[in-house]
């Protein structure tokens, strides 16, 4: 019987849908502003190593308990929303850009068959989701009415946008290798597919380049560094977010990390095997799935963290450069070396025509 299933026996088709649903959401949503939490205090914490002090270490056992307490200090500060702001579209920015960080998870899968929703478009939905991320961050700037906000939201869009075109060429080479769009179904490409018994693309090497222009992509994506220019201009101000305080800033903040471990998630899922051991060897198949898939999320944190305490910040100049100057083409380019091998060796034969 499956989870909608046990549901709708109790309690009648409708409702049992709908029960099973809500709490399917809560199963992915509650443990992802729990893991937000964590991933604060664990950024904090590398940075410090890489850094040789001590980081978060007062506020509970080894300091884990200081980002409740800092979201704890910015629930009870005021909210306060500058007098020319649009009021409308100041308070819902921060609302778009939080929702828009949580819906995406909807088609992550955590172990066969663990997904809220498996759809056969799933890499779209997750297009359509990143694109819409940008609205939240033209919104905060425009509404905030004044220029400096405005000016960071503008920078900070034109970063998204060169980017993800990028990243979507480098995920049409993952989906004309794994003949599908569905998540789940690119995962379980991956088994084997390397010299017989390595699971994840990033063993392939037709696809190890692409791996790693999309963390270099997440990163941009995501604002993270060496690409965090729109949120720290000059270390003074936070780009388009200058103007918020209070709960409406934690929803960007939370809305940006949540958007870091999706990132992480979805490296995982495309590249290194999702729910899959690293090898395909029956013992290692004793793990639970869910638990290879949260260890490969944690590795890829470790390394978002240790590229921002190791790498100096970009130019603006420099990162857009790179953005259209070298992925773009380099991506479209390998979109076409990609296909023309799967063509020549016949791995579309098994197609239906």
């Amino acid at each position: 019987m499956t989870y909608t299933g046990f549901f709708q026996q109790y309690l009648g088709a409708d409702w049992g849908y709908f029960i099973a649903t809500i709490t399917l959401i809560l199963l992915i949503a509650l443990p992802t502003m729990l893991g937000v939490a964590l991933a604060v205090y664990f950024d904090r914490k590398i940075w410090a190593a890489m850094q040789m002090r001590r980081g978060p270490n007062v506020v509970g056992p080894f300091g884990i308990l200081q980002t409740f307490a800092d979201a704890a200090k910015l629930f009870l500060k005021e909210t306060i929303v500058p007098s020319g702001a649009n009021k409308g579209v100041f308070i819902i920015a921060p609302m778009i850009t939080f929702v828009l960080a949580l819906i995406a998870w909807a088609v992550i899968p955590f172990n066969a068959g663990a997904v809220l929703a498996d759809l056969n478009v799933g890499i779209l939905y997750i297009f359509a989701v990143s694109s819409m991320g940008v609205y939240g961050i033209i919104m905060s700037g425009w509404a905030s009415n004044s220029k400096y906000p405005f000016l960071g939201g503008l920078r900070s869009a034109a970063q998204m946008v060169s980017y993800e075109v990028s990243m979507g060429f480098i995920l049409v080479t993952v989906m004309l290798y794994a003949q599908s769009l569905n998540l789940g179904d690119i995962v379980r490409s991956q088994q084997g597919n390397i010299l017989g018994f390595l699971n994840g693309n990033i063993f392939n090497p037709l696809l190890f380049p692409m791996a790693i222009m999309f963390f270099i992509t997440a990163l941009a994506e995501t604002n993270r560094p060496p690409f965090d220019l729109p949120d720290a201009e000059a270390e003074l101000v936070a780009g388009y977010q200058v103007e918020y305080s209070s709960m409406a800033f934690a929803l960007f903040f939370l809305g940006e990390y949540a958007n870091v471990l999706f990132m992480c998630a979805l490296t995982s899922v495309l590249f290194l095997g999702g729910w899959l051991p690293p090898v395909d060897w029956a013992p290692l198949y004793i793990i639970p799935g869910f638990i290879w898939f949260l260890i490969k999320l944690c590795a890829m944190f470790f390394v978002f963290a240790w590229v921002k305490a190791s790498v100096p910040r970009y130019r603006y100049d420099q990162l857009m450069r790179l953005g259209w100057k070298v992925f773009l083409p380099l991506s479209l380019f390998w979109v076409v070396v990609v296909s023309g091998w799967l063509v020549f060796t016949g791995h579309f034969a098994s197609l239906p025509a």
